[in-house]
This record gives structure tokens, sequence and C-alpha cells, in this order.
């Protein structure tokens, strides 16, 4: 390749294109059906009716701390641990 060649070398591919803003990369969250049906699955089980005593307990524990029920809850699901 000669310098004053106007022509640049090609690329033998096309690189893909970036993400918009806020887009990590990742795949899509429901691609499939059964990547849905597996997520609905798991919401179901996580998100069921414990016993009467854990409701009653947690509701105690989430009004000394301020939160509702459902914030209280979401927070046990997330953090793997009690507050």
């Amino acid at each position: 390749m000669a310098r004053d060649d106007p022509h640049p070398p090609t690329l033998p591919y096309a690189p893909p294109l970036p993400f918009g803003i806020g887009h990590n990369g990742g795949p899509p969250l429901y691609g499939t059906s059964w990547q849905r049906w597996c997520w609905n699955k798991a919401h179901k089980a996580a998100w069921k009716s414990p016993p009467r005593e854990v409701v009653l307990r947690r509701m105690r524990r989430a009004k000394a701390l301020g939160m509702t029920y459902e914030e209280y809850t979401l927070e046990i699901l997330e953090r793997g641990r009690y507050l």
C-alpha cells in the first residue's frame, strides 16, 4: 500500500453497532417462551403466601422499621437475609 493511496484497506467484517445509552449489552430478558415460563414460575414461588405466623412477624418488623410488608419482604428476597 502506497502512502498516497486514497482508499484505506477494508475490514473483512462490519463492526457491530454500539448500543444506546443505558444499555448493558446483555441478552434480552424475555427471548423465548421457555425463559418467560421459568421466570414466571420462580416469581410465583418467591411471592407465594407464607404461613400466618411468618406474615405477622414480618408485619411487626416492617412496622418497626417504618416500611410496608411488601417492601420488607422484597428486601428479604433481594438480600437473602433479614433486616
